[in-house]
């Protein structure tokens, strides 16, 4: 047994030497070259010449083992063997193992580099801590931000975006990803990939966290029921970033979180005690949902000012330029922009004035609210004749009052929103809903998950219906043409993104043909959750939302424009500013009216028009009319409704 003893002790000790990396395991290799050349030239040492002494047998014998070409060279019969032998131990020790040392040593290096690994040296760059469905979407609306993006450079005085993505593991798949992205492309070079999770500390320091001009924490998802959420992730990585400018003794950057639950809001502030901005993901999307149940085709408001592409967007700009000036002043020089209100400076955070009376004066420390389709057109247009001055005065609430009316809302399907949708439903108090969910997920489980949300939900009636709207059958008996509106969510309990748009766009045919058979059709609102997925039903009757989509955008622009979450929120929640749909009857309007002249109208009651939406829709599909030229005639047709910027109680 000891001989196998033996040998057992010198493997376990070359094994312990080899796992320690390329360079033992040449080390390991060149000791087995010096061994084989020294017993080689003992070998060859008792023929003499012309071997005068062991070294240069031992030369000899390294050269025979490194290179075949010397066997021509020998005479001998037993020269000739010893050499053979050391011919054929060089191609499999020299030859052999040498190079599948170096060659495995380099594909480790090159797949180390691909991975991301080595921390970034720049300054002033954007950071996202996450690759999720949100993360393409994200980095295409900071690329095409012309207009902000600019200005956000000029701010931290650079000339060139880099932005620096850190993933969980950063691949090759992922860099080609970035360059088939719409809106990315050949910009794909200004995008850094580094691996890691936000709630490592050394993968914080390997995007340069603290060397920042923003830092973008988006959620990512998580399996129902897991103890780590999203938020957990964030609260975690912003005290790793707080931490580390403790030890650093430097500034902390500015963030822009993603929370899914509206109520850590607190503890992050806790957690952070730099600029932040938290985004809340979850409630966001649910506000959004509500008022488009309350206002039918506020979907297409969303769409457009809310992602990327064609159309108008929300601008906050400084009143450095424009002190002494009166919002009234300020809109008839640019001819393209609809003027909304103010952000007054408080000791901390704004006060928001919107809409504001036209004779407000803007003040050094004010910011504008401006709509327009580009940041250029937010420039005084000096060519252009001069715009007549409207008059606005306070904005006039309309008390809608409390409605008798119950409105029935069937949610097929089951996701973390539900509970956040609940709770939207509860805060229109004038307001009286009747919630029916249906999906495979356990009644008993959704309601706990909404107990846990919500302290209480007396005024909501929310009833659970356990059943799969995939199944013809079961959602015939759930009866959906008995409601009022329906919401088909897609599910975050499935692997990707797009299993759960696939189950969800099935589910939403089979509901069409079962919509088809009646006289009155409910209001139909489809959530998806992949952007690559929002032209599969493009004609269809149902409002499309895209989570995603829009909450990349916001947590985008926020990071280029700190302010402009102030100004979401404000448009997005309960009560204050809203944008809401009009009859044109509840106005003294004209036989055919100009957009200039209905800006007019709508002023003397305290509200501003943006636009039009049309009854019937045009080729491309759009109902949506905002901020059309000045100039244009409306024709309003019946079935039209306003779209216009008032104050709600």
């Amino acid at each position: 047994m000891l001989p196998f003893r033996f040998v057992d002790r010198v493997k376990f000790i070359l094994e312990r030497q080899l796992v320690k990396g390329a360079g033992f395991q040449l080390l390991v290799v060149g000791v087995f070259i010096f061994l084989i050349s020294l017993i080689g030239g003992l070998l060859v040492m008792p023929l003499g010449e012309p071997f005068g002494n062991i070294g240069d047998a031992v030369w000899w014998a390294f050269l025979r083992l490194t290179d075949p070409g010397y066997l021509g060279d020998d005479v001998g019969e037993w020269q000739r063997l010893v050499s053979t032998i050391l011919t054929i131990s060089g191609y499999v020790v020299f030859m052999g193992t040498l190079v599948a040392i170096l060659t495995r040593w380099l594909i480790a290096k090159m797949a180390d580099l691909e991975r991301g690994l080595t921390p970034v040296t720049l300054r002033n760059h954007i950071v996202v801590l996450g690759w999720t469905s949100q993360t393409l979407p994200l980095l295409s609306e900071l690329l095409g931000a012309s207009g902000r993006m600019r200005r956000f450079l000029e701010k931290h005085e650079t000339r060139r975006l880099s932005l620096v993505v850190l993933s969980e593991m950063a691949s090759a798949a992922q860099a080609h990803e970035l360059r088939i992205e719409p809106g990315i492309g050949s910009k794909a070079r200004q995008i850094i990939l580094r691996s890691g999770l936000a709630i490592q500390p050394d993968a914080l320091q390997r995007v340069a966290c603290l060397e920042a001009a923003a830092v973008i924490v988006p959620s990512a998802s998580h399996q129902a029921g897991s103890l780590v959420t999203s938020d957990v992730e964030t609260v975690k990585a912003l005290l790793s970033i707080a931490a580390q400018a403790r030890q650093r003794n430097t500034a902390l950057p500015y963030v822009v979180a993603e929370i899914q639950d509206i109520r850590k809001l607190p503890v992050i502030e806790r957690a952070y005690p730099g600029a932040v901005e938290v985004v809340a993901g979850d409630a966001t999307i649910s506000r959004l949902m509500v008022q488009n149940i309350l206002h039918p085709g506020l979907s297409e408001v969303y769409n457009e000012l809310l992602t990327a592409g064609y159309g108008n967007e929300i601008y906050v700009r400084g009143g450095d330029a424009l002190v002494g000036m009166t919002l009234s002043e300020l809109a008839t020089q640019r001819p393209e922009v609809i003027v909304l209100g103010l952000l007054k400076a408080r000791t901390s955070g704004w006060d928001i004035k919107l809409p504001a009376p036209s004779d407000s004066v803007v003040e050094t420390s004010d910011k504008v609210i401006l709509l327009a389709r580009d940041y250029s057109e937010t420039e005084p247009d000096i060519k252009a004749p001069a715009l007549a001055a409207i008059s606005r005065g306070e904005p006039v609430s309309r008390p809608t009052g409390r409605s008798e009316q119950i409105h029935r809302v069937l949610v097929l399907g089951w996701n973390r929103r539900v509970p956040s949708l609940i709770g939207e439903f509860i805060s229109y108090s004038q307001k009286q809903f009747e919630v029916e969910v249906v999906s495979v997920v356990p009644a008993r489980e959704r309601q706990q998950e909404i107990d846990r949300y919500l302290d209480e939900q007396q005024r909501v009636v929310c009833r659970h219906v356990e059943a799969d709207y995939m199944v013809e059958g079961e959602l015939r008996r759930v009866g959906p043409l008995n409601y009022d509106s329906i919401v088909l969510l897609s599910s975050d309990r499935l692997a990707s993104g797009e299993e759960a748009d696939a189950r969800a766009m099935v589910g939403y045919l089979q509901l069409e043909d079962i919509l088809s058979e009646g006289s009155h059709r409910p209001q139909l609102i489809m959530e998806l959750s992949d952007p690559d997925n929002r032209d599969l039903l493009t004609g269809s009757q149902s409002e499309m939302m895209i989570g995603p989509m829009i909450i990349s955008h916001v947590l985008a622009q926020v990071s280029l424009r700190r302010e402009l979450r102030v100004v979401l929120d404000e448009l997005f929640t309960a009560g204050g500013a809203e944008i809401q749909f009009r009859d044109p009857g509840n106005y003294s309007l004209p036989a055919s009216v100009s957009f200039q002249l209905l800006e007019k109208i709508l002023a003397a009651e305290g509200e501003i028009a943006l636009g039009v939406y049309r009854h019937q829709p045009n080729a491309s599909g759009r109902h949506l009319q905002l901020n059309p030229p000045r100039e244009t005639w409306l024709d309003l047709l019946p079935g039209d409704r306003l779209v216009c910027l008032c104050w709600s109680d």
